[in-house]
């Protein structure tokens, strides 16, 4: 068997792109899974501040953003804003992630709470 001189190692060159073209697919499935913890990790912070506040809200209204933004430090977030109408509460949280080639950004959450509205009557 003889071989050309042409195809003198184009194997190793496709098993370098074929490689190559791995590795771009597995970060780009690692950066939006990423990119999904982070938003259901600032998602539950919010969820679980936002109910804190919440009852708080009729015992302590000025007290109720503080404790908020107590738990979300606690989970990792940041408590960006906190509104409290009446008896419901409403938080915003910021969570900064570092993406592969895309660099710093945030994901943000957002959750209200308060009384359902059979124990409004």
């Amino acid at each position: 068997m003889t071989i050309n001189s042409k195809d003198r190692g184009s194997a190793t060159l496709w098993g370098v792109a074929l490689m190559g073209l791995l590795m771009a697919t597995a970060t780009a499935f690692a950066t939006v899974g990423s990119v999904r913890v982070a938003h259901h990790r600032a998602g539950s912070a919010a969820d679980l501040s936002a109910l804190a506040a919440a009852k708080l809200a009729l015992i302590d209204p000025e007290g109720a953003c503080g404790k908020a933004s107590e738990l979300a430090a606690a989970n990792g977030v940041e408590l960006t804003r906190c509104q409290i109408t009446d008896d419901i509460a409403d938080v915003w949280t910021a969570l900064p992630i570092s993406l592969p080639l895309l660099g710093p950004r945030t994901v943000h959450g957002r959750s209200r709470a308060g009384p359902t509205a059979s124990t409004l009557d």
